[in-house]
C-alpha cells in the first residue's frame, strides 16, 4: 500500500491502509465512493467486464479509454478484466472475495444475484466480508427494480422542483451530484462498517439506495412545515427559495455574499450607513429576517450594484461577512489558495501523458499521498490474481479461456511500448513522478 514520510523521515500510514476493497462497478457513484476509499488508504482494485466502464469512453482520446471523468474518478486503483458471466470468471472473483475485506457494486438486485455476486452469495464465501449493494431504490417498495441514473434521482427527490420555486422551469444540478453525494454516504458507511466488524469479528451487509438518500439529504433544509405532523406551514426554506438568492451584481461584475447571522447583518447595515434598520423589527432576528428575504436580499443587490467589486470586497472583509468571488471551473486552476495548499499534482498517466489530478480534500492528520494513475483496463489483472494465490501457469491457462483478461500492449509518448505484464511502481516511484502545482 502506498505511504509517506512526515518531514521527520517517521513512515505516516493512512487510516485505510491494509483495507482490501474491490470495486465492480461504473459510471460515478460507486466509483466515486471507492476512489473516496482509494484516497483514505485502502487498496482498490477495479473489477472490470470485458468491455470496460462505459465512462471510459466518454471524451476519451483515440480509443484509449482514459476520458478525463473516467481519469478523475479511478485514480488510485487497479483494473483487472473478469468475465463474470463465465463460471471460470466467477470462480476467480470467488477466490478474490475470500482475501477482500470489502466487496461493493451497483447492479441491480435481481441481475446480482443471478451473477452470485449478492450478499448472500458472497458473505457465504466470507462472513467477514463488508458487501456494500449501491441501488436506485431501497428493497421493500414498488420501485426496488427499477433502474435509475443522477437526473431520474434529482427529479424525484425534489432537487428539480426546488429549482423552479422562483417560478423557473424545473431543472437539474449541472453536476451528477445525485451520485457523488451518495457516493459519499457509501464510503463514510463502508467506514462504519469496518469499524463494526474490528469490534465484533463479523462482516456486514449494507444496501445504499439513491432514492432514499437523495430524499433525506433533501429533506434537511427543506422540510419546513412538514416537520410537524400533522404539517403546520409549507415546505421549503425562504433563504434558499427567495429569488433573489444568487450571485449579486457589482458594477464591474459579481460577487458572492451570504449575510447570514445577526452580528452579519448588523455590521452590514453599518457599513451602508443604515444602522437603524439592524433595529427594525423586522430585520433584528433570523426569524423576521426569514420572512423578509426577499426585501433583505434586494437590499443587498442595490447596495452591492453601485459598488465596483473590490470596494465591496473591502467592505466586507472589513465587517468580517462571508463572501468570495464567481468561478468558473476555468479559474479553479488559477485560484492563488488552492495553489498555495497545493490542492493540484500533475503525475504522469500511462497511456496518456501528464494529467492534472485534485487531491483529496479532507485533511486526515497525516501527509497527503500522491494519487496511483487511474489504471488502464485490465492492467493490473495478472499482478492481482498472483498477489491472491493464482500460480503464473493458473493464470497463463484463465487468460487463454478468455475468462479474465490481461491490458494489451500500449504505446503513447508518457509509455513507450510498455506491455500488460508492467509490474506496478513501487511507492517511492509513485512519488518522484507526482509534484504539487
Amino acid at each position: 500500500m502506498l505511504r509517506t514520510r512526515d518531514g521527520t523521515g517517521h513512515d505516516v500510514r493512512l487510516p485505510l491502509r491494509g483495507v482490501r476493497v474491490l470495486e465492480l462497478s461504473s459510471v460515478f457513484m460507486a466509483p466515486y465512493s471507492a476512489q473516496v476509499l482509494s484516497d483514505w488508504g485502502a487498496d482498490v482494485v477495479k473489477v472490470e467486464p470485458p468491455e470496460g466502464d462505459t465512462v471510459r469512453a466518454i471524451n476519451q482520446v483515440e480509443g484509449n479509454g482514459l476520458g478525463p471523468i473516467f481519469v478523475t474518478a479511478n485514480r488510485g486503483k487497479r483494473s483487472i478484466v473478469l468475465d463474470l458471466k463465465t463460471d471460470t470468471g466467477l470462480e476467480a472473483l470467488y477466490r478474490l472475495v475470500r482475501r477482500s475485506d470489502v466487496l461493493m457494486h451497483n447492479v441491480r438486485p435481481a441481475a446480482a444475484q443471478r451473477l452470485g455476486i449478492d450478499a448472500r452469495s458472497l458473505r457465504a464465501i466470507n462472513p467477514e466480508l463488508v458487501h456494500c449493494a449501491f441501488r436506485g431504490y431501497g428493497d421493500g417498495g414498488p420501485y426496488a427494480e427499477l433502474p435509475a441514473y443522477d437526473d431520474v434521482i434529482q427529479a424525484a427527490t425534489g432537487v428539480a422542483a426546488a429549482q423552479a420555486s422562483d417560478g423557473s422551469p424545473p431543472g437539474y444540478w449541472r453536476s451528477a451530484a445525485a451520485d457523488k453525494i451518495v457516493g459519499l454516504y457509501g464510503a463514510a458507511a463502508i467506514s462504519a462498517a469496518l469499524h463494526a466488524r474490528a469490534v465484533s469479528g463479523v462482516g456486514s451487509a449494507i444496501e445504499v439506495p439513491m432514492f432514499e438518500t437523495m430524499a433525506s439529504f433533501m429533506l434537511l433544509d427543506r422540510q419546513g412545515g412538514w416537520v410537524a405532523y400533522p404539517p403546520n406551514g409549507p415546505t421549503g426554506y425562504a433563504r434558499t427559495d427567495s429569488r433573489y438568492r444568487r450571485p449579486h451584481r457589482t458594477s464591474d461584475g459579481y460577487l458572492a455574499v451570504l449575510i447570514y447571522t445577526d452580528r452579519h447583518w448588523r455590521r452590514f447595515f453599518a457599513a451602508i450607513g443604515k444602522d437603524h434598520l439592524a433595529d427594525d423589527p423586522r430585520f433584528s432576528t433570523i426569524e423576521g429576517r426569514t420572512k423578509a428575504i426577499d426585501e433583505l436580499y434586494r437590499l443587498v443587490e442595490d447596495e452591492l450594484r453601485i459598488r465596483s467589486t473590490e470596494d465591496c470586497e473591502r467592505l466586507l472583509l472589513a465587517a468580517d461577512i462571508p463572501h468570495g468571488p464567481v468561478n468558473s471551473i476555468d479559474d479553479l486552476f488559477a485560484d492563488p489558495h488552492l495553489s498555495e495548499t497545493q490542492f493540484f499534482h500533475v503525475l504522469e498517466q500511462p497511456g496518456l501523458g501528464p494529467v492534472r489530478l485534485a487531491r483529496s480534500p479532507i485533511d486526515l492528520g497525516w501527509p497527503h499521498v500522491p494519487p496511483r494513475p487511474a489504471p488502464r483496463l485490465g492492467e493490473h489483472t495478472r499482478e492481482v490474481l498472483e498477489e491472491n494465490g493464482f500460480g503464473a501457469p493458473e493464470v497463463d491457462g484463465l487468460l487463454a479461456s478468455g475468462a479474465v483478461r490481461q491490458m494489451a500492449s500500449v504505446s503513447s509518448a508518457a509509455d513507450p511500448g510498455e506491455g500488460g505484464d508492467r509490474p506496478r511502481r513501487p511507492p517511492a516511484e509513485i512519488d518522484s513522478i507526482s509534484r504539487p502545482l
